[in-house]
């Protein structure tokens, strides 16, 4: 980490302001739409698993005992009382069992909406821990306000926890980058340099960047850029670029109505067939099969 700041970037000048604060993580975070669609409480006997759809994605507060995550074949955590785990892509193949009976777990599940960004979902990690005492000032309320809607709901019940299960998602993420430990596009969002380069990538991605032009934004020599970026992104700042217009052209197909030969000008490609060669490159086929 370089230090506390107000802001995760200061936006540049000539580019599209996507927050009301204009700070990278909230631009990053709008791309990422979620719904909440349950909230429940269960209670764990010792050993006992938690049982959870494969398919969806998790929140889970441990308000009594522990939770222990993994199997035989590896090292296990332990999420314990008051503690968060955010399971962004289902519950994995690691059983999640209790580990000090009786445990009480308070499950939220949601599913991010169709147009999010999947390479900004598979970026995540499988798992995020965030422990009760760097969180109690945030997740103590939010999880107290949802229990009361969960428990005794009022018209509009839903929404307000559909709403707070976004921000127990979003609070998640902001501690998880302050902890300067993360890697993908996170992990860029951690040094304020690297976040400079991002942010005019994710502004305007139809621009040809190059190596030379991302360095001088970020202040930094273009060697010393290259091997900032790809060690805490994980990938070289022009494959991450090419990644980032792809993912944005992939999700852009799904909708109704969509042209391939528009999308692809779009995005930065001169042809129709130049886009077409990249994004099967990437995903393994055509823009045309939608697949």
């Amino acid at each position: 980490m370089t230090g506390k700041r107000k802001k995760l970037i200061d936006p540049p000048d000539d580019g599209p302001r996507g927050s009301a604060s204009g700070d990278l993580l909230s631009r990053v975070l709008a791309q990422i739409r979620l719904t909440g669609d349950d909230v429940r409480s269960c209670t764990l006997a010792q050993s006992e698993p938690l049982t959870l759809e494969a398919e969806a994605a998790h929140v889970l507060v441990v308000a009594e005992g522990a939770l222990r995550i993994g199997s035989d074949e590896e090292e296990p955590a332990i999420i314990g009382t008051n503690d968060l785990v955010l399971l962004p892509r289902g519950p994995g193949a690691s059983p999640l069992v209790s580990s000090r009976g009786p445990t009480v777990v308070i499950v939220c599940r949601f599913s991010f909406d169709p147009y999010t960004l999947r390479g900004m979902i598979s970026g995540l990690p499988e798992r995020i821990h965030i422990r009760h005492a760097e969180a109690a000032e945030w997740l103590d309320g939010m999880v107290h306000f949802m229990m009361r809607e969960t428990v005794d709901p009022q018209p509009g019940a839903a929404l307000m926890i559909s709403r707070i299960i976004d921000l127990l998602v979003i609070r998640t993420l902001r501690t998880w980058v302050h902890r300067g430990h993360t890697s993908g596009w996170l992990g860029g969002l951690s040094d304020a340099r690297i976040a400079r380069a991002l942010t005019v990538m994710h502004d305007r991605p139809a621009r040809p960047w190059s190596i030379g032009e991302l360095a001088d934004v970020a202040g930094m020599s273009r060697s010393s850029f290259a091997e900032r970026f790809t060690e805490l992104v994980g990938r070289s700042p022009l494959r991450y670029q090419n990644e980032w217009r792809l993912g944005l052209a992939r999700d852009m197909l799904a909708r109704r109505g969509a042209r391939v030969g528009e999308i692809g000008l779009r995005i930065g490609y001169e042809s129709e067939a130049a886009f077409s060669r990249a994004y099967k490159a990437l995903f393994g086929h055509s823009p045309r099969d939608r697949a």
